[in-house]
């Protein structure tokens, strides 16, 4: 296959782009956008049949790694081979694509990644109480334009069709339910500000709209002053020049931060459902730089004060010279709290090469297992989420470097995953010098 692939493009390649005429250009563009539509369309084929594989994560972090993109992409990548390849009932009897006609369009070539996702938004905010029908009408007439317009001309299409097929905007409370959500849109920007998209349904609106009637109010919870109040006076309420946005945001972080820690919540992962933050002392006292939360957020020192100012919350504290922090040691199995923080502000997540679930949604490793007589000592400690936990006792191994980094083996059995450490909640390590040499091991030289 990879030498048929090669001849391919080293005939592709041989083509004089000079000798093609504008018009042929193209033409010939026309070509290979097609014939990369098709490859595309065998590769999600191919995706449709990828089964777990044993000491390997989850089909869709496996074909992340694998294929080097993210995870979000592979997961959009099997969602749209289980809506185009053909299916079987639980009987045995084979079934067409949930998408049938669009699925044709796709292995013909004739669409691309943005036609079928204007599509599939046509079906995804669809109300269910359509007749299955004019589902399937509606289905073949997309499938048809797609073959001969641009997204965003089919975009405005399918638009108009929605309307016609609902036009009095019926929607049932399962439909609404459906379209709920909040999403962080992306990390946090270069300034550290972060933007969400929320989709409340009725319930959750008023329950929001009760809390900044009175929250929200001029004067309230206002940052800005020297201090903070809930029962403002007229004259605090008129200096306040905060926007209606900013006052409803800062209402927000009023409603979590006098809820984040109270003990009727109970506990996450051995710890109350609280903030953690870890910073070097030395940043502390300059009033400069940030700490990083165990969710992997950047928090600037100033910030970090002003939090540690209200109850419930941890700060663990390093050395700025050497990175050294508290050295914990116990001879039970689970981890003292303390312990968690530590490996909270040390690892920041879990520790499998690449991945990025941070340290709220991690578990503690012992990196010598306990079961075969390792310790659980601080130095001995990791994270591991809890997919990549379950991967231990599958064949994966761990050990700790000299510099303390945990590096992860996988079963000599699949050579298409790699050793290594991972560096995502470390990015002050992309910066050493590339001469340096790796760290080397110091504990069982057979391992």
């Amino acid at each position: 296959m990879r030498e048929a692939r090669d001849r391919y493009l080293e005939c592709v390649s041989a083509v004089d782009l000079d000798e093609l005429s504008p018009a042929d250009r193209f033409v010939v563009l026309e070509e290979w956008e097609s014939a990369l539509r098709h490859q595309i369309a065998l590769s999600h084929a191919l995706i449709s049949r990828l089964e777990q594989v044993e000491g390997c994560p989850p089909v869709p972090i496996t074909l992340a790694d694998v294929l080097r993109i993210s995870p979000r992409e592979a997961k959009r990548r099997i969602r749209d081979a289980q809506q185009l390849a053909p299916r079987r009932a639980l009987t045995g009897e084979p079934l067409p694509p949930l998408l049938p006609e669009t699925s044709k369009a796709w292995h013909e070539g004739q669409l691309d990644g943005e036609h079928l996702r204007v599509i599939q938004k046509f079906f995804r905010d669809l109300p269910d109480h359509l007749a299955p029908v004019e589902v399937e009408k509606a289905e073949k007439s997309l499938a048809d334009k797609a073959a001969v317009l641009r997204p965003d001309q089919l975009e405005k299409v399918a638009h108009r069709l929605a309307l016609h097929l609902n036009p009095d905007g019926t929607f049932s409370d399962e439909d609404r339910a459906r379209k709920r959500g909040f999403v962080w849109c992306g990390g946090q920007q270069v300034d550290g500000m972060s933007v969400g998209r929320l989709v409340a349904d009725p319930e959750l609106r008023s329950l929001v709209d009760a809390w900044m009637a009175k929250f929200a109010a001029p004067g309230m919870c206002n940052p800005a002053d020297e201090s903070p109040t809930t029962t403002p006076t007229d004259e605090v309420a008129e200096r306040d020049a905060r926007s209606y946005g900013q006052r409803q945001h800062d209402a927000l972080k009023t409603l979590l931060r006098v809820s984040l820690g109270d003990p009727k919540f109970g506990q996450h992962n051995g710890l109350p459902v609280t903030v953690i933050v870890s910073a070097t002392l030395q940043d502390i006292q300059a009033k400069t730089g940030h700490g990083v939360t165990a969710a992997g957020t950047l928090l600037p020192i100033s910030e970090v004060i002003r939090l540690g100012a209200h109850a419930y919350h941890y700060l663990a504290l390093f050395d700025q010279v050497d990175g050294r922090g508290l050295w914990l040691g116990r001879t039970k199995r689970v981890a003292s709290a303390d312990q968690r923080i530590m490996l909270h502000s040390k690892e920041r997540g879990c520790t499998r090469p690449g991945c990025d679930a941070p340290g709220y949604l991690a578990e503690v490793h012992h990196v010598d297992e306990w079961a075969t007589g390792g310790l659980t000592n601080i130095d001995k400690l990791t994270f591991a989420c809890r997919p990549d936990h379950r991967l231990l006792d599958q064949g994966w191994r761990t050990r700790k470097l000299a510099n303390g980094d945990t590096e992860w083996i996988p079963p000599p059995e699949l050579p298409m995953l790699h050793r290594g450490t991972n560096d995502y909640h470390h990015p002050e390590q992309l910066l050493g010098n590339d001469g340096d040499p790796p760290p080397e091991y110091t504990g069982d030289p057979a391992a």
